[in-house]
Order: C-alpha cells, then sequence, then structure tokens
C-alpha cells in the first residue's frame, strides 16, 4: 500500500514524534507501507516548522530520508472544489499512483474525505481515519 503524506502530516510527525502521524512514518520506515509526498509539500511542511517549532527540524529532515518524493503532475485535473493550493498535492498523489491520500486539512479536502468516487482513485483521510479502519 503506498500512502501519500501531505504537509500537515509531515509537520504533526515531526512535532509530535509519539501521535498517530509519527506512528504513520515508522511503519512505513519498517516496511508495512510505502511512504510518498512531494517537494512541495515538504517545503511547506519545512516553512511550518522552522517558524513554529525550530527545534524540530532536525527531526522533519530525517524522517524526509524514508519519503519517496512524487512529481507535481499540472497535465491531471482536480476534483472541482478543491483550492488551487491543494491541487499540486492532489495531482502528486495521483502521479505516484497512491492509494491512501493522508491529510488533517479538512477545511480544503473535507468534502474528499473517504468519498473516493469524488476523489478519482484515491482515498483521501486524516491518520485518525486511516488507522481506525486497519
Amino acid at each position: 500500500m503506498r500512502l501519500f503524506l501531505d504537509a500537515n502530516i509531515l509537520f504533526t510527525a515531526a512535532h509530535n514524534p509519539k501521535g498517530k502521524a509519527a506512528l504513520v512514518m515508522e511503519l512505513g520506515h519498517a516496511g508495512i507501507w510505502q511512504l510518498a509526498t512531494s517537494a512541495y509539500a515538504q517545503e511547506e511542511a519545512r516553512r511550518n516548522i522552522i517558524i513554529k517549532y525550530p527545534d524540530c527540524l532536525d527531526r522533519l529532515e530525517s524522517q524526509a530520508q524514508v519519503l519517496r518524493l512524487a512529481p507535481d503532475a499540472p497535465e491531471l485535473t482536480c476534483p472541482p472544489g478543491l483550492p488551487d493550493k491543494d491541487c499540486p498535492i492532489y495531482r502528486a498523489a495521483l502521479a505516484c499512483q497512491a492509494d491512501v491520500l493522508l491529510t488533517g486539512d479538512i477545511r480544503d479536502f473535507g468534502f474528499l474525505m473517504n468519498a473516493r468516487k469524488k476523489a478519482g482513485s484515491l482515498l483521501v483521510q486524516t491518520v485518525a481515519d486511516f488507522l481506525k479502519a486497519l
């Protein structure tokens, strides 16, 4: 199973090493599933870590070592209603053939959460929903 991690998942895993997002990263590192993200998501997570929790930057960069980087695929279309700023995340998740896009961004991705028909081939979930469904 391939999981695509949005910026807020990367941020949370670095900031809260005992939380659910960090558990997903740890299990991915152990080979339970494949982890992917994009340079776009990594840069957003990095920017926010530096602003809010600069002491967590080393952990964020260390965690990045186990992630496959997926390119943006501007030729792919986004679901109607997804804000432009989130399209690079969605397209990169599709481009790397992720099974699940994990995000905590309920405001922008909420209408796609657990609604595979609306999200194309992706299942968009929060980390909590993903772990609960296992």
